[in-house]
Formats: C-alpha cells, structure tokens, sequence
C-alpha cells in the first residue's frame, strides 16, 4: 500500500501499468501508454482521467446569507450564477492572493458545491469554516465523492452512447443530476484540457464502475487512461493556470493570468478596492504564455529575459508540447513587455533560448474557461 493517500482507482491504475508518482499528498498515475500518446489520444480522440483526489465542500442554508457569504470570500459574480450552472472562481485570502482557484456548482439558491485543488481542499475548507456564518451548514465530503473526466472530441459521443442518453443538451459549464446505478450523479461538461468533455460525480464504488467499464466501452473508438504527465501538457496548451504555479497565496487573480474573474460588485471580498484598482490599471506583471523559436524544452523557474539579456520575468510552468512540437510555458512577465509576438529569451541550463510572448490560443478552436 502506499505511504501517499491513494484514489478508489488505486488498484484499477496497477492493473493497468501506471506509472505512480506523489503529487499534493496523493500516490497518482503520471502515465499508463506514454504522454504522446496519452495527449494526443485527448486532443484527437478522448482520454480518461482521474480527478478524485479533488475536493468537494459543499454549503447549503438561507439563500441571502450563503450567497452574500460566497460573494464575499470569492473575486466573481456568484449571484450572476442560475441554477445547474457552474462558474470559475478563486477564494480570496486576507491579502489578496489566492486560498484556490475553484469550481462552484450552484445546485440551488439554497445548495452550492466548490470543486477545490487537491492540495488545497483542507486548506480551503478551514479558511472557509472561519467565515462561515454560524446559520449556514459547511460540509467537506471529498472522502465521500468519486470523481473522473473524459475529455477529448470523442468524448460526448462515448458518454452519451454508453449511459444511452443524449448528452448534448449539456452546455459548457452547466451540470445535471443524472440517475445511475441507483444513485444521482452529477454530469458537469468542464474540464482541464481546452477540450469538450465531462466531470463525473459519484459515489467511490460507482465511480470504480464507471471507470472500468468507461474504459471498455470507449476502446474501439480511441479511448485511453491519461495520467498527470498529459494532463499537465493539456492545460498548458489550453493555458490553464495551476495552483503552486501560476497561483499563489502570495499573487493576486490580476497578476495570476485570471483576472478576468475579478468582478465589482456590492460584497466586498478581501483587498476589494486594491484588486478592482490592479485590474483597472493593469497590474506591473502578470502571467502570459510563451513559444520557443529554437529547440529546447523550458520548466519552471528560468529566467525570462528581454532581447536585450535583460532579466523581465520567470517560468512558472513549461513544457515540450505534443500538438505544437515545440517547447511553450507560462511565466510571470513584466506587463510592458506583454505583446504577441515580443521577442524574448528563456534561459534554459544557462543557455538563452530564442522565444516571443504567445497572448493567442495555441489550440485554435479549444474551449475557454469563461
């Protein structure tokens, strides 16, 4: 057994030949097939994935006291939200940085679910229990919820073929609660890869059920398990920021590449008006992508410089990606230096590396988080 905390699918992973490395307190799979193979499979066909070692807290009680206390921990418009909707989101901390970047599930006015990172979800819960209002019921049930995404071109068609229901009326950030092996899951079509997809919500053994037989079922059409190696190439591609890389407790959503989540409204969250001046006037730097123009893979923590050898900034996440067969990343930059095409250098083992800011899709044609 192993000495991290392990998902449901464990067992499922060393059946399959997983290759296990610990991430954020967790034993996961970083690769089954092979990364290439794994990506390209998603961006092409559908990948698997295993995304239980998230978090899931939910809050429910009277509907003006929960809405003003998400609206007042959290930089978005929660009262923008409908029902079955689900809205990218941060949790602010006392200084203006980031507790996590989140998923909010509004079920009702009454009921609401945040989808936390997985080295955050305690972190979140606790920040979370200290402003609660005592009137409202904050629960953290992620030891009681299962949950796996199928992302990729293919993955509407095989979900639906395979629960034998029509999917397609799910629009991109809306959730149902769907009737399975005698229980309600949830549907949520959202994801971690630029790619159409869904999330699945169930209970531990369903989930164990689904994933087996999801498997099977999607073979045929080109369906593979895709561990943390892609997924992490994936959201690069799709530039979607991670926690302990983009985002931090320390950096506000403006400079974290998200700002625009930061929404004026009539609750305050913490460092209101210096996070609403920030995104008004544009914070000095702020996360942005980047291309290599020459051979090399970048990671994180080298030195961005300008054309000039100057130093403008550092790499927060970098990669060699598999659809562009070039080395691309995020890096914190200095905001002047932010135009598409810039010329800048990345210095990779000591060596400047040739390389322009990147502010368009590198997937033309993938889904957004907005």
């Amino acid at each position: 057994m192993s000495q991290w905390k392990t998902t449901p699918l464990y067992e499922e992973h060393k059946l399959l030949g997983a290759k296990m490395i610990p991430f954020g307190g967790w034993d996961m799979p970083v690769q089954y097939s092979g990364i290439i193979a794994e990506h390209t499979a998603t961006r092409q066909a559908a990948g698997l994935f295993d995304v239980s070692h998230m978090g899931e807290i939910f809050i429910e009680g009277q509907a003006d006291i929960i809405l003003g206390f998400l609206e007042s921990v959290t930089c978005n418009s929660v009262s923008s939200l409908a029902n079955g909707q689900v809205q990218y989101n941060a949790i602010i901390n006392e200084n203006g940085g980031l507790v996590d970047d989140i998923t909010l599930y509004k079920f009702n006015d009454q009921k609401y679910m945040i989808c936390a990172n997985a080295s955050n979800v305690d972190s979140v819960y606790e920040y979370l229990k200290k402003y609660v209002p005592s009137s409202a019921k904050l629960e953290n049930q992620s030891v009681s919820w299962h949950q796996i995404a199928i992302q990729g071109p293919k993955a509407d068609s095989i979900l639906s073929s395979y629960f034998k229901s029509d999917l397609s009326h799910i629009g991109y950030y809306k959730f149902v609660l769907f009737p399975f092996a005698g229980e309600e899951i949830i549907l949520s079509r959202t994801g971690y890869t630029g790619e159409d997809g869904f999330e699945i919500y169930s209970s531990n053994s369903t989930g164990v059920k689904i994933w087996k037989e999801l498997l099977e079922f999607g073979k045929n059409q080109g369906l593979l398990p895709v561990g943390l190696g892609a997924r992490d190439t994936l959201r690069i591609e799709a530039k979607y920021p991670l926690y302990g890389h983009e985002l931090d407790e320390n950096r506000s959503p403006n400079q974290s590449g998200i700002g625009w989540i930061v929404k004026e409204k009539q609750t305050q969250y913490p460092k209101y008006q210096e996070i609403i001046s920030e995104k008004k006037e544009g914070p000095k730097r702020k996360i942005v992508a980047f291309e290599l123009q020459e051979a090399g893979v970048p990671r994180e923590n080298m030195p961005v410089l300008d054309s000039n050898g100057k130093n403008i900034g550092i790499t927060t996440s970098g990669t060699f990606s598999p659809s562009l067969k070039k080395g691309i990343g995020l890096a914190l930059v200095d905001s002047e230096k932010i135009h598409h095409g810039e010329s800048i250098q990345i210095e990779i083992r000591g060596q400047a590396k040739s390389a322009i800011i990147f502010t368009q899709s590198f997937i033309p044609g993938s889904i957004r988080k907005n």
